[in-house]
């Protein structure tokens, strides 16, 4: 926090706690008064890269690393025109791939690697699928609009939850306050002795603490998840059809020695060579010590060395 600081004035967090960083596409900061001061016609050039920079484009500086702020900005620039689905893919390769490739935009504007070239992928790749983004980007704000307005009930619901147990609260203290008078009130009035009246009291009082327990417990749940599936509608659990590829298949390293061959692992205890090599304990054998692999390493080391002329 106390490397934080404007390069221009250099006012940095530790001397003003106050101290408001603001970054630019440039992904280089200044603070608050320094824009205001810099850019009093709208634009200018960054003091540190010298790139033109409007005043508008300024916000408020989220992380720590100012490249990271840069990042996430050219980021949600790149995904409105890389907006594509799994669902627009024939394989889920291609759509790898397709992922693959909007990471390496976002890396090289985030890094300046290539501008001018990526700029011009982008825009021939919005020119050429500009009907799919449009129907995408639809797509993304209906969706928007109704998690937002999920959230919204959600969060009206759970504000008017808080609403009822505040009330509950007020009207649980304020008997409390009326049975606790009473009880003065009668404890003055009565001829009867005071730990009956001090009994009758606890035991209208615990009634009365099972009667509010009981209506909590009635309270009507709640009919909808924020993730908008209704209570008690059943889900499918079946599994994704994935895409069937080739199994993996292991090839054995091969190590060109320049020298004489290295005996397989499995013929390293019939040729003798581990007679002289401690065998693994328990232990070695749990963290995957093996005496057969570590001769074959050292035959690998001795027999590297040794040319044959």
């Amino acid at each position: 926090m106390d490397d934080q600081g404007c390069p221009r004035c250099k006012t940095t967090k530790y001397r003003n706690p106050s101290l408001k960083l603001m970054v630019n596409v440039c992904g280089h900061t200044l603070c608050e008064n320094c824009v205001e001061m810099l850019f009093v016609r709208g634009s200018g050039n960054c003091v540190q890269c010298d790139t033109p920079l409007r005043k508008s484009n300024f916000r408020l500086q989220l992380f720590e690393d100012p490249a990271v702020d840069k990042e996430v900005e050219i980021r949600k620039k790149v995904l409105k025109i890389y907006n594509k689905r799994d669902i627009d893919f024939p394989s889920l390769r291609e759509y790898n791939d397709y992922l693959e490739q909007v990471e390496e935009i976002v890396y090289n504007l985030t890094n300046n690697v290539d501008i001018e070239s990526t700029r011009q992928m982008m825009e021939q790749y919005q020119r050429e699928n500009r009907d799919v983004i449009q129907k995408n980007k639809a797509k993304l704000t209906r969706e928007q609009e109704e998690l937002e307005e999920l959230l919204l009930l959600e969060q009206q619901d759970m504000e008017q939850k808080r609403l009822v147990n505040l009330q509950e609260e007020q009207r649980s203290l304020h008997t409390k306050r009326k049975n606790k008078q009473a009880l003065l009130d009668e404890l003055e009035r009565s001829q009867l002795p005071a730990s009956l009246l001090l009994a009758e009291h606890k035991r209208k009082a615990a009634q009365l603490e099972t009667q509010i327990e009981k209506q909590k417990q009635n309270v009507k749940p709640a009919t909808i998840f924020s993730t908008g599936i209704p209570a008690g509608q059943t889900v499918s659990l079946a599994p994704v059809i994935r895409e069937q590829e080739k199994a993996y298949e292991y090839q054995p390293l091969q190590i060109q020695t320049h020298g004489p061959v290295v005996p397989e692992l499995e013929q390293l205890g019939r040729l003798g060579y581990l007679n002289h090599v401690r065998s693994a304990t328990q232990q070695d054998l749990a963290g995957g010590y093996s005496s057969g692999l570590a001769c074959h390493r050292a035959i690998q080391d001795a027999f590297s060395g040794l040319f044959i002329s």
